[in-house]
């Protein structure tokens, strides 16, 4: 059963609840001195609090998509990563098409009323970094009256280690952006959903790293190129966006000041605005200073031409620890034109699922305002 498994939920709670009841039914006849009714005790109270922790963990990690798999957690994923494609005879194209899965929206089944999501499996021409997305294709894509239209397109990153699942199942981005379109609200997109983490369990924060994963070209060239190749999506300046959370809301917010040829829109949801540096990402910068600086938004906005692009982040007043930050780096952006800015404030919300989702609507309509399909 895996990790994600509704069995090993229920399981997990079940056996909390007969721990539980079992420490009521045998507390009586452990209550005697002794050393074996104390080793009793302390082993029936440590059963029942590891078995409640457990259906806590589990429960956190379904509605927040920590980790997909019983390998992930334990950090033995070995699935990803980066690797040399040499395009021999017989290799496959950049992007490959592992399966398809239904929308969970009425209608479903058919793709010209709810749309599709499709498994892909993405290896870089230019950094031969391999990574599997998620794409959803929205219900105008199969409609034959739109058979020579393309569509916008929008990266939606995960944060660090996140699951692109979770952009599924945990933030509902298909369903939210199928459900604006019907309304007339936003445009019909298409949307690559993945984790910024291309070589795991290493974070390279979008960095392209000296000597090491080349995480930022990939997102900038090598992505757009396979998916601009396979699907039809507008190929002009302007087809682009990204959208991610905390992590994922840094790499978007610098993948769009970085290369506004690419991506005309970039939206961070309580993003920071500077790589860090801890055990998880190891040394991203190998000394080179420039490197580091220019992986530091507020430093490259001073530092260096202002974009043309269009920026979104967001923040709360009560619960997010990047609101100071976000109010600086609005204040900053505001005086570098032609790069344009705009945020989403909440009163109250934290780093998490439910402060996204309450972002997300408004989030990709903004972005459906700033993107074109040609």
């Amino acid at each position: 059963m895996g990790l994600t498994s509704n069995k090993v939920l229920v399981l997990a709670v079940l056996s909390a609840v007969l721990l539980f009841v079992g420490t009521v039914w045998w507390w009586p006849r452990l209550g005697r001195r002794g050393w074996r009714p104390v080793s009793g005790r302390v082993g029936i109270l440590l059963a029942t609090q590891v078995a409640v922790f457990a259906s806590v963990a589990l429960a956190a990690n379904q509605a927040f998509g920590f980790y997909a798999s019983w390998a992930d957690l334990l950090g033995q994923e070995s699935g990803q990563g980066v690797v040399v494609d040499h395009g021999g005879p017989g290799s496959g194209g950049p992007l490959q098409v592992l399966n398809t899965q239904q929308v969970s929206v009425p209608g479903g089944r058919r793709p010209g009323i709810a749309g599709q999501i499709q498994k892909i499996e993405i290896v870089g021409r230019t950094t031969h970094i391999a990574s599997p997305a998620y794409v959803y294709l929205p219900p105008e894509y199969f409609q034959p009256r739109y058979r020579t239209r393309t569509f916008p397109a929008t990266v939606v990153l995960t944060g660090y280690p996140g699951t692109a699942e979770a952009l599924i199942r945990g933030l509902h981005y298909p369903q939210t952006a199928h459900r604006l379109a019907r309304n007339g609200e936003a445009q019909p997109m298409i949307l690559v959903m993945m984790r910024p983490t291309v070589a795991p369990p290493r974070d390279t924060e979008c960095v392209d790293v000296p000597g090491g994963p080349q995480t930022e070209s990939f997102f900038a060239k090598d992505l757009p190129d396979a998916v601009g190749h396979h699907y039809r999506v507008g190929r002009k300046p302007g087809s682009w966006g990204i959208v991610g959370d905390s992590t994922g809301g840094y790499c978007a917010l610098k993948l769009a000041v970085h290369h506004p040829d690419v991506y005309a829109a970039g939206a961070g949801l309580s993003p920071y605005y500077k790589a860090p540096l801890d055990p998880t990402t190891g040394d991203l910068f190998h000394g080179n200073k420039q490197l580091r600086n220019e992986a530091d938004l507020m430093w490259y906005l001073k530092n260096r031409p202002a974009p043309n692009t269009s920026l979104l982040v967001s923040s709360s007043r009560h619960g997010e620890a990047n609101y100071k930050a976000t109010l600086d780096f609005v204040d900053l952006v505001k005086s570098k034109q032609p790069t344009r800015i705009s945020s989403i404030i909440l009163d109250g919300g934290g780093h998490n699922f439910n402060t996204w989702r309450r972002e997300i609507p408004a989030t990709l309509q903004w972005l459906s305002g700033r993107l074109t399909d040609r």
